[in-house]
Parts: structure tokens; sequence; C-alpha cells
């Protein structure tokens, strides 16, 4: 039986609440992405093409600094990452935390949250942050799913 890590990034509280709740239907550890600096509600607008989301995601090559790098990813088989859609792909805070640690041999399962929008290109913009990884595209984790279903999704992995 392979240990998982439930890792996440939620800026409005909405992926916290899907992470906690596949980390136990998964029977999974649970650890928050933090930003160094976290987001206000301007920084999100993304109405706003001089906010600080809207900035980041124009910019490809942004890394946005993390609040700790604490996650013992060497402990973990699979490790299930989730965040909010942005702009049809990762936040780039998730390439930040991949490129944090050594992902070699892993297996990254991606969940997200959205407002409308599927993974886009998702695994394609998060694969080069994870050298020697296998990221796959999970689920998005829309709503409330109940138990059952988040253990019937994490259990595929």
């Amino acid at each position: 039986m392979s240990k998982k890590l439930v890792a996440y990034f939620s800026a409005s509280g909405t992926t916290a609440r899907a992470a906690k709740d596949l980390a136990k239907a998964a029977g999974a550890d649970l650890y928050e992405i933090k930003p160094a600096v976290p987001y206000t509600r301007a920084d999100l607008n993304w109405q706003d093409k001089s906010s600080r989301s809207s900035v980041e995601m124009r910019d490809k090559s942004s890394r946005p600094a993390l609040a700790d790098t604490s996650a013992n990813i060497a402990e973990y088989d699979t490790i299930f990452v989730g965040f909010p859609i942005w702009w049809y792909v990762a936040p780039t805070i998730i390439n930040s935390f991949l490129e944090a640690y050594d992902f070699s041999g892993k297996k990254i399962v991606l969940f997200a949250t959205s407002g409308g929008s599927g993974f886009g290109k998702a695994v394609a913009g998060l694969q080069p942050s994870a050298p020697g990884a296998t990221i796959v595209e999970g689920a998005l984790l829309n709503g409330r799913p109940n138990e059952a279903k988040l253990k019937a999704f994490a259990d595929q992995y």
C-alpha cells in the first residue's frame, strides 16, 4: 500500500475544503502550499490586469515564493496536488511547489476546483517543473463530492 499526500493551494478556501475532504477519504496526509505573501482579495481580481494574480499568470516564468518547504515528499509514493484553475492552468505557485522538491519516481495526481473551466493545459504547464515524475490529470472536485466518490477517485492511484 502506497503512502499518499494531499498538497493544495487555496486562495479562497474552496480548494482547501476539497483537499481536506479528499485527504480524509483517501487516508492521506495533508499539506497546505502557502505563499510567502498571502493573496488579498485585490490580488485575486482577475478583471484587473494589474492585479497580482493577473501579472503572475501572464508571466509563465513567475514563481511566487513559498512560505515554507517543509513537506517531506520523500515519504510519499503518490502526491495529490490541488489548486484552483486560473486562466485554464494551475497558478504559478504550483510550479514553485514542484520545483522546491525532488519528485523523481513519484506519481502526481492533479485535482482542481473551477468556476467553469477544465484543466486546460495544466499537465503540460507543470510537467517541466517536476522532471522524473509522472503527472496525471485527476479530477475537478467542484461542489462537495461525497466521501465514497472521493475514496473511489483516490483509490485509482
